[in-house]
């Protein structure tokens, strides 16, 4: 159990009765055209615990890049409005209370610039935000670096809300994204993305594994 989850310090989330969920999906390679995609889905238990995850996960057709007919993992900025849609009609059909409040994010580790120090090519600090000028015009979305590159180009993770009915603040979400990405429980610092999408994509892998032997 890890004590930065046991905090009341967490913006929003400690205060407020809250379940995070992560989704992920393991591709096969063109060359193995007998493995399904596998996809997977954590969710936090025990609240306020946010350091505790239960997966669900399953195999689907081959090459479908689509969580059971739900939407696609791999999305663009063009599919964002359709991954949104689908979204919310799953969670309508879930519950009738008019008090759920819903935030979605896609996170994407990929496809994504490198920032360095001005002035000098050393990695920036760890904890770093970039929420202007290289963001996307009138979405909300920022880059955040919080792990503590020793060798190498750090990485840094882009965040796009695509919803946010919970009214966090920009603060309060960068702040609780800094937060959560310290509670990875296979790692004692911070990791470069948020524990929820890591254990979705270890939870594939195991799958995979699973489905090889």
């Amino acid at each position: 159990m890890l004590t930065l989850g046991q905090t009341p310090s967490i913006p929003v989330v400690s205060k407020v009765p809250t379940i995070i969920l992560g989704m992920g999906a393991l591709f096969g390679f063109p060359e193995q055209s007998d493995v399904p995609l596998i996809a997977a889905m954590v969710s936090s238990r025990r609240w306020p615990l946010i350091s505790n995850y239960g997966a669900s996960g399953r195999t689907q057709s081959l090459k479908l890049k689509i969580i059971d007919s739900f939407f696609k993992i791999r999305v663009s900025e063009s599919q964002f409005n359709q991954v949104l849609i689908k979204l919310l009609r799953l969670t309508s059909s879930l519950t009738r209370s008019e008090t759920l409040k819903i935030m979605v994010i896609v996170v994407r580790k990929t496809i994504i610039p490198s920032f360095f120090q001005q002035g000098s090519p050393d990695n920036v600090l760890h904890g770093i935000v970039i929420d202007n000028k290289v963001c996307h015009p009138k979405n909300n979305d920022f880059y955040h670096g919080n792990h503590d590159g020793m060798i190498g180009i750090t990485r840094q993770t882009n965040y796009h809300v695509l919803l946010d009915q919970a009214g966090f603040s920009a603060d309060d979400l960068q702040e609780f994204v800094h937060s959560l990405s310290y509670m990875y429980q296979r790692s004692i610092t911070a990791i470069f993305v948020v524990p929820p999408i890591c254990y979705a994509h270890l939870a594939t892998s195991q799958l995979g594994a699973i489905y090889e032997d």
